[in-house]
């Protein structure tokens, strides 16, 4: 594997919600110092690699990110090499989709997961409720399959810092924060209308009743000294839970 890359690593998928546009804004709200840098929802990981912490806990409740994450961290050579394989093809995309990714390699299953989400109509992953990839073929002239130089960089900085990547319920993540961490809390934003917003990621649906408790971990990070930072949707509903802040 290649070492001393000169690029910054940035996201390496497409994520419905990612903060590439808001980061300037999102920096301006970031302590300067903290201890361990805790990112629950984490997604594509925009705010994450543009700071770049030397010590972290990230975490998604899907699966096949994860695992993408985990793939380029301890395999990226053999992800690149998988990668190389894929063709921007309509019959070729619905015959990867197809594919049960819990039969396959955890480098294969990392490898159709990025050529899905580069090739498939706007990015968008999108899971039905059996947990199932269903966002029909993009149309693309030439969608970088490949972003073999952003890759080595993620995993790079992936190996060279103190990062653990974990696949759990969002609490579960929240309750590892101690006193002087910084947690960043980023979910499927709260519809601003019936028929605007997507919130469903992947099978699991993040309800009314989901933004209530989280806005009660959100209090409870404060009380217990952590610095805490969320993103959400400019609706009553989300600003009424977080009036005191």
């Amino acid at each position: 594997m290649q070492t001393n890359t000169i690029i910054k690593p940035y996201p390496f998928v497409k994520w419905a919600g990612g903060k590439s546009q808001l980061l300037r804004i999102l920096k301006f709200f970031v302590p300067e110092n903290y201890d361990t840098y805790i990112e629950p929802f984490l997604g594509g990981g925009a705010l994450f690699f543009s700071l770049m912490p030397q010590k972290a806990i990230v975490n998604d409740i899907n699966q096949e990110l994860i695992n993408a994450y985990l793939v380029i961290r301890d395999k990226v050579s053999d992800l690149i090499e998988s990668l190389k394989k894929h063709k921007n093809d309509m019959e070729y995309f619905y015959k990867i989709r197809r594919l049960d990714p819990k039969m396959l390699s955890d480098v294969e299953r990392a490898s159709r997961f990025i050529y899905l989400n580069k090739t498939c109509y706007n990015g968008l992953y999108r899971e039905n409720s059996k947990g199932e990839f269903n966002v029909p073929f993009g149309r693309y002239k030439n969608p970088k399959i490949l972003d073999e130089e952003n890759l080595i960089a993620i995993s790079e900085y992936l190996n060279s810092a103190d990062i653990t990547i974990l696949n759990k319920d969002y609490k579960e993540v929240c309750s590892m924060a101690k006193k002087g961490d910084f947690v960043y809390l980023d979910p499927p934003y709260y519809p601003v209308s019936k028929t605007s917003s997507f919130t469903k990621y992947s099978k699991y649906d993040f309800t009314e009743k989901d933004q209530i408790e989280l806005s009660h971990v959100f209090k409870e990070l404060d009380r217990k000294g952590c610095y805490v930072m969320l993103s959400n949707s400019n609706t009553d509903f989300i600003k009424n839970l977080y009036k005191d802040f």
